[in-house]
């Protein structure tokens, strides 16, 4: 099974194929509620049901994002079976708040709410069927077979860093590796490639051999290319399975020659529109939480303090700005002028602060920057100017995280957890590199579908 790409962006086919046929279910479920409510009372089904096929597919859209946003279309789900039934309830039940909504701005959308609660009860047990069966008759149906060439160093980077949608069913040693690792699943190269390939029933082949010159078995590559099995570099491997572009892999001519970086006039105006219509219907629906929020933090201090916190920021091409928070941490929190990172468990965030930093309230008002055009909706997370001018003076490659405008959501935050030093930061550089250089609207509103999973559940807060 092979991943897809969307705008760029990696999806992995069966799960995208498992979204369509839970979207399918949807479809029937709505539908055989419908003929129920009406057999239940004793009446004909109405003639006139022109609008029932479009509205079953509205429902299954909303459905199927809603699944999205509870992290149902993964690759695994670290819950197991339980975590998974919850999270099916929670994003019906999200989807139908969402269609509620949608019928009461629209009122001439007929809404039989006792359809839709029923279309509920019975989509969570087909779909919850369907996971179980997954779940029972083989795990790992969705899975590639992946064969590793090489045994060295990068081959245990392949090894550890091995998703769990993929099945690595071996590795190959090359006499090139000369520091060899006890690796499992070793297979001695004493036949040819592609037979080796084929007895193993792989799919794809990565080639995880650092130094290449001269060593490579250039025949028998072009023969396993020839026959259909994919040939990949280790930096295109992680890119696609792990969404990173790996900063131990990356080189100039790399950046120059692989596809992607596009940012052109109309890419920006369109993200430019995405992200006022996005700020504006965040401000309409959240008012009263940030009203809240205020009200909760002046309380906090007995009306002594300021709710929002300022602070510069480094946004597009360098250029700093003031970013502005609902104020989480006391007021003395670096009264001695020294920039500190934040700590889980921090002794500085107050009562209230705790609460809107792991629901991520805290980063509302950022909106206002965003209408402003300082910052985007969607990109990398905007830093200190003294944690940038630290790390750029380190590593390579850190400006070109500020090639874009930073965000309030990000697909950093999304993959990697709270950062709080300098190593946090270059893991967090790989994952804002592959935004960076695979930018789309497509993969703003995935991110922006998948941030409902990480103020639900609290991943990756301080």
């Amino acid at each position: 099974m092979r991943s897809v790409r969307i705008f760029r962006h990696y999806m992995r086919l069966p799960l995208l194929i498992l979204a369509g046929v839970e979207g399918l279910m949807f479809v029937a479920c709505f539908h055989a509620s419908f003929h129920l409510r009406w057999w239940s009372i004793g009446a004909e089904v109405p003639a006139s049901t022109s609008g029932v096929m479009a509205y079953s597919v509205v429902l299954a859209v909303v459905f199927v994002l809603s699944m999205g946003a509870m992290g149902l279309y993964e690759a695994s789900l670290r819950e197991g079976w339980w975590g998974s039934l919850l999270r099916i309830v929670l994003a019906l039940l999200l989807g139908a708040v969402a269609l509620a909504a949608i019928s009461f701005s629209f009122p001439h959308i007929e809404l039989w709410r006792s359809i839709l609660a029923l279309t509920v009860v019975l989509s969570i047990i087909v779909v919850s069927g369907l996971r179980l069966l997954s779940y029972v008759i083989k795990p790992g149906i969705f899975k590639r077979r992946v064969l590793v060439l090489g045994a060295g160093p990068l081959a245990e980077a392949v090894m550890v860093a091995n998703p769990r949608g993929l099945d690595i069913v071996g590795l190959v040693p090359l006499q090139a590796d000369v520091d060899e690792r006890d690796l499992p699943k070793r297979i001695p190269y004493d036949r040819p490639l592609l037979r080796i390939v084929t007895e193993t029933q792989a799919d794809e082949l990565v080639v995880a051999v650092k130094d290449r010159r001269g060593k490579l078995p250039i025949e028998e590559l072009l023969d396993c290319r020839m026959a259909g099995i994919q040939v990949l570099e280790p930096q295109g491997f992680f890119e696609r399975e792990m969404g990173v572009v790996k900063l131990d892999l990356l080189t100039p001519s790399w950046l120059m020659l692989s596809d992607g970086f596009q940012h052109g006039a109309m890419t920006m105006l369109l993200k430019r529109l995405f992200d006022v219509l996005v700020s504006v219907v965040f401000l309409v629906l959240l008012w009263p939480v940030m009203l809240v929020t205020a009200l909760a933090i002046a309380a906090e201090s007995r009306f002594r303090h300021p709710v929002f916190y300022r602070q510069t920021r480094i946004g597009e091409n360098g250029m700093p700005f003031e970013v502005v928070k609902f104020r989480s941490m006391r007021v003395d929190a670096e009264a001695d002028g020294r920039a500190r990172w934040a700590t889980k468990n921090d002794s500085r965030i107050t009562r209230v602060g705790r609460f809107i930093r792991k629901t991520r309230i805290d980063e509302l008002p950022q909106i206002f920057n965003v209408l402003k055009g300082e910052m985007s909706f969607v990109g990398p997370r905007p830093e200190r100017p003294e944690f940038v001018a630290t790390l750029a003076s380190k590593y390579d490659y850190y400006a070109a995280r500020h090639r874009v405008k930073p965000g309030l959501t990000g697909w950093a935050q999304l993959c990697y957890p709270y950062g709080s030093s300098e190593e946090d930061a270059l893991r967090k550089l790989e994952y804002d590199l592959y935004y960076v250089k695979n930018y789309s609207i497509f993969l703003d509103l995935l991110i922006l579908i998948e941030t409902v999973e990480v103020v639900v559940f609290g991943k990756g807060a301080v």
